[in-house]
């Protein structure tokens, strides 16, 4: 395992996340949202703002259920 390769976070159109490595151009459907650093930075980061492993799309769906 490289701890020296520096990745990029990545989010798609439904607040999914990513790693990613940041020498790679960001792939279709996916954009990087300004933080990149070692694996374990990068996983911190997801870790602290992904809170809610629902795609988007169902939670909206779910709210408008509720409501």
């Amino acid at each position: 395992m490289d701890d020296t390769a520096r990745y990029q976070v990545l989010r798609n159109d439904e607040d999914q996340y990513s790693l990613w490595p940041a020498d790679l151009e960001v792939p279709e459907g996916w954009h990087a949202v300004g933080q990149e650093g070692t694996k374990d930075e990068c996983s911190a980061y997801v870790d602290g703002v992904w809170t809610d492993m629902r795609p988007r799309s169902l939670r909206e769906r779910m709210d408008n259920m509720a409501s």
